[in-house]
């Protein structure tokens, strides 16, 4: 996970939250969270590379459209990083209150 980009971690999130999302899917979503278009040249790299990692496994719904899942390696680097934010994140120890008021 540590040698992952942001982009390539939210792709990750993505896919953990969606059933076998199309590279479209994945990057309506993309596009939400960063309240701009994503571009293709910019998603389909990194989802190969993701692929080439092993953290996602790239199948066909058709002729046309890849499906991607996550690998165990990439839910198991996912729960350690959870892990690792709620350390950080939680109310009790979390300095995030502070900043909200």
């Amino acid at each position: 996970m540590n040698d992952l980009t942001a982009f390539q971690r939210d792709i990750l999130y993505v896919l953990a939250g969606l059933d076998e999302p199309h590279g479209l899917a994945i990057k309506d979503e993309l596009d939400t969270y960063y309240e701009s278009e994503i571009n293709h040249g910019r998603l389909y790299p990194n989802l190969d590379a993701l692929v080439e990692d092993g953290f996602i496994k790239k199948g066909k719904l058709d002729d046309r459209t890849n499906s991607y899942t996550l690998t165990s390696q990439a839910r198991r680097v996912l729960r350690g990083r959870r892990t690792w934010e709620n350390k950080y994140l939680s109310e009790e120890t979390s300095g995030l209150n502070v900043l909200i008021e």
